[in-house]
């Protein structure tokens, strides 16, 4: 589903991870990345209510907009959401390169 609401709210270069195997705190990873503040605050509001419509509640959010770094963790998926350059700048793709694509 979070993948799903990335897209809608257009954003770019969106993976997911399976990080079952090599993390202890999630199942899934999604990165993905926005534009500007304003589209990396869109993203993760909307992730935000769509989980709620469907009765699942984020555990915890995480980040500004001004960090370039905001984060939905719903338990077993944890959903970041990055501007480009913070995202190149902690590579989580690499980081967690044992995960699987799914």
């Amino acid at each position: 589903m979070a993948v799903e609401v990335a897209s809608a709210k257009q954003a770019s270069d969106i993976v997911m991870l399976d990080v079952g195997g090599v993390c202890s705190f999630a199942d899934y990873f999604v990165i993905c990345s926005g534009d500007t503040k304003r589209h990396i605050e869109a993203i993760w509001q909307s992730v935000i209510d769509e989980m709620k419509k469907n009765g699942v509640i984020s555990h915890h959010n995480e980040g500004t907009s001004d960090s370039g770094w905001m984060l939905v963790d719903i338990g077993s998926v944890v959903i970041h959401i990055f501007a480009e350059t913070e995202r190149d700048y902690y590579q989580l793709d690499s980081l967690w390169n044992k995960a699987i694509p799914v």
